[in-house]
Order: C-alpha cells, then structure tokens, then sequence
C-alpha cells in the first residue's frame, strides 16, 4: 500500500514539473510576443509565484519519493535508467535554478519600464533570450526522464 502511494506521489510530481514548466513557458511566451511592459510585468510576477509553489515543492519532493519508491520496489539507485534518470534531473535543475532568477529580473525590468513609462529595456531582452534557450534543454531532459520513468530500459551507464 505504501508503494502505490509514493508511486501516485512520484506521478504527481513529475506532471506538475512537466505541466507547469510547459505552462509557465507558453505564458511567458504570449506575454512577451505583445512586447506590453505592464502585461509581462503581470504574467512575470505570476509565473514566478507559480515558480515558487508548484515547481519548487516538486522539485524538493520529486527525488524524495523517488528515492523512497526505489527503496519500496528494492531497485539501486545506480541502475542504468535510474542514474541516468538522476542526471537529466540535475541537468534540469542547472538550467531551471537560472530560470527562476531571470524570471524574477524579467518581472523586475517590466514593473521598470511600466513605472517610468519607457519601453523595455535592452537587459530585459538580452535576458529574455537567455531564459528562452535555458528552456529547451531543461524540456529535453524532462521528457527523457519522463521516458525513462515509463520505459525502464536496459542501460549500462558504468
């Protein structure tokens, strides 16, 4: 029963990693295509609460339930599928932790631009671009671990 538990745990986690990353993306996105200082002021501010309290609790928990699923089930945490598992997930999170702060600069140079009536700064574009390419090998790792989550290949890594 314990299992199936921390297995539901660990699900749910991973779907709001994914979900919300994709969320904040496509948000972030549409916000900046209107090049409105004070809309991407707002989407910003939201996206970095949602930043906060959906992926952050995740990301903390996500490896706490899969390393207590992993114990339930007896797998080895240096299994092929789970090391690299473990890899894709800190090579997220060196994408993601930047994210978060540029997220914040973003919001920042937007409320800015709307207090001064100006248009957007170059640094809010320059980091926009930054934040832009972080996402792509951030979603890649994702979804690899999501498929090596569901698929459990056969992998030697060592």
């Amino acid at each position: 029963m314990l299992e199936e538990w921390l297995l539901l745990a660990h699900v749910i986690g991973a779907t709001v990693l994914f979900g919300t990353g994709a969320g904040i993306a496509f948000f972030m996105v549409m916000a900046h295509r209107t090049h409105d200082p004070a809309l991407i002021a707002h989407v910003a501010a939201t996206v970095v609460i949602a930043d906060t309290v959906f992926t952050a609790t995740a990301a903390i928990l996500q490896p706490i339930t899969g390393y207590l699923l992993a114990q339930s089930i007896g797998w080895d945490l240096s299994e092929g599928w789970i090391a690299l598992s473990l890899l894709l997930y800190v090579v997220t999170g060196l994408f993601w932790l930047p994210v978060v702060w540029i997220q914040i600069r973003l919001r920042d140079l937007a409320r800015a631009a709307v207090s001064s009536g100006q248009a957007l700064p170059p640094a809010y574009h320059s980091l926009y671009h930054i934040w832009f390419a972080c996402g792509f090998p951030a979603f890649a790792a994702v979804l690899g671990i999501l498929w090596l989550m569901l698929t459990k290949p056969s992998l030697t890594l060592f």
